[in-house]
């Protein structure tokens, strides 16, 4: 297949990641020149990029597309612009004319209900947010309570609220939201007039209360009055649902998912940046990908084993209260996990217990395993973020071509999820003095040569003791930070086959 992705950004879990799944499984795909996609917050450039969209469209089986960067410039731009709504709604009709240009074509899309961030970043966020965050955080967890739960208690506190914000700060920050909203509503219409094949809306870095919430509910009732939920998914997610669609695109038949939890009650457990427990997040993420979750092994094709914490999912390691408690053994989950990589089936770890990184504890847990067997492996950012990067693997493997590309991209994960955010990111910020976590400035050089003193040695080891028996080996490159932050890293290595063996085909991971 030919496929078109149009994604949320540059970074190598948006870009890189779904790019390398596609070529692993001997498929074609094109993407737009870096110069048509936002650079953090700098928008991209929409002439270009449609441009390109024309030029390709004719040969092409499917587009997996991003709204917000085909109608405002990138997903973090969307956040920031103020192009009007009549811009953004003329820029969305161009899927119309393409599809009836090319009614071959298959449009995937998908848009990210626009966040409420957790934290004060003047970058991602409105410039305004550096100083206002708390006081819209406020707004938008009462605002929504208010709507939901209409008592006196919340009702002042909305109206406290709001006398403490700047009144344009709030109209401009709540303008954006709206403009966003209505451009997923078109989009939902696009879909029921054939337009779209399948709409993804999700939610990014979102809660239990807040104007994200409450877009969600107004999205799902626009579904219901136009009777195509079965083109449609609203869930929490965000960077990962470029793959996820390609999955979607790429699975001849739908995957039968067996599910193993590292914790009984895991399925209860909240999460940090998600609006529903464990097991309903499971739910959306495996419908999304086109997947069913079946509760005996040999009804499955894959097997997922998704370490959850025990009761919440922490951010700093250890977190003895709510993750690593009486009510979750690891050990056990450990030796389950070596049992299903002695069968024949695909089997996807997933590591949710901690945000934003591979618990240290699992990993130590896991030494022994043959960790090059598995078929996927994430633990990246969000829960939402790792389990649809994990279920896309759990699809896509038993359909890989360039089995040397699919190691460079598991092993990437490990070097990432794993080595990168659970152990290096944190000893680099240390030494670094603990800067901003928003913006390195003019130290973005020297944090990526600390990085990679730390992480080279690291991830050669790795490769050593699950990898190196493979016939594969392996080029270090140095590391590079995406943007000036600190979070996402850039691992430009390749894998290939040794001299000795067969010639292969290999792709560098951008």
């Amino acid at each position: 297949m030919n496929l078109l992705l149009i994604p949320p950004d540059t970074r190598p879990p948006t870009l890189a990641f779904p790019v390398n799944l596609v070529k692993a499984t001997g498929h074609i795909v094109h993407t737009p020149p870096l110069a048509a996609l936002n650079n953090l917050n700098q928008p991209g450039d929409l002439e270009m990029l449609h441009e390109w969209l024309e030029a390709h469209a004719p040969s092409a089986d499917y587009l997996i597309v991003c709204l917000e960067t085909l109608c405002l410039g990138g997903l973090i731009p969307a956040r920031r612009i103020s192009d009007s709504l009549d811009e953004v709604l003329q820029r969305l009709n161009i899927l119309t004319q393409i599809k009836q240009a090319h009614p071959q074509l298959r449009i995937l899309a998908f848009g990210v209900i626009v966040r409420v961030a957790h934290d004060d970043d003047p970058l991602e966020e409105k410039p305004y947010y550096g100083v206002h965050g708390q006081e819209l955080r406020a707004y938008s967890e009462y605002k929504d309570k208010v709507e939901r739960h209409q008592n006196s208690r919340n009702i002042t506190h909305l109206a406290d609220i709001v006398k403490s914000l700047p009144e344009d700060v709030l109209q401009d920050w709540l303008a954006t939201r709206e403009r966003n909203h209505k451009m997923h509503v078109a989009a939902l219409e696009l879909t029921v007039a054939g337009v779209i094949s399948h709409l993804h809306l999700t939610l990014d870095d979102t809660s239990t209360y807040g104007l994200a919430a409450r877009d969600r509910r107004n999205l799902e009732r626009h579904v219901d009055e136009l009777g195509i939920w079965n083109k449609v998914n609203i869930y929490p997610g965000a960077d990962e649902v470029s793959a996820t669609l390609i999955a979607k695109a790429l699975a001849p038949h739908p995957t039968r998912v067996y599910v193993h939890l590292s914790a009984r009650l895991g399925e209860a457990a909240e999460l940090l940046y998600e609006d529903r427990p464990v097991g309903e997040l499971l739910n959306a993420h495996l419908r999304a990908a086109s997947c069913v979750w079946v509760n005996h092994l040999p009804e499955a094709d894959a097997v997922l084993a998704v370490n959850t914490p025990a009761r919440k999912q922490g951010e700093q390691q250890p977190n003895y209260a709510t993750v690593d408690t009486p009510e979750r053994y690891l050990p056990t989950f450990v030796d389950a996990l070596r049992n299903y990589l002695d069968a024949s089936k695909p089997v996807v770890l997933a590591d949710v217990a901690y945000a934003n990184g591979a618990e240290t504890r699992l990993m130590t847990c896991c030494k022994h395993l043959p960790l090059a067997r598995l078929a996927g492996f994430s633990a990246w950012n969000t829960a939402g973020n790792t389990l649809g990067g994990a279920i896309t693997m759990a699809v896509l493997a038993p359909l890989v071509k360039d089995k040397t590309l699919w190691t460079e991209i598991l092993f990437n994960r490990f070097v990432d999820d794993y080595l990168y955010q659970s152990v290096v990111r944190k000893q680099v910020w240390k030494d670094l003095s603990q800067p901003s976590v928003f913006d390195l400035g003019d130290r973005q050089s020297e944090a990526e040569a600390r990085i990679d003193a730390l992480l080279k040695p690291l991830a050669l080891e790795f490769w050593e003791t699950y990898f190196s028996e493979d016939g594969l080996e392996l080029h270090w490159q140095p590391t590079k930070l995406a943007w000036p932050r600190l979070f996402t890293g850039v691992f430009p290595f390749e894998v290939c086959k040794t001299s000795s063996s067969v010639s292969d085909s290999t792709v560098n991971t951008k």
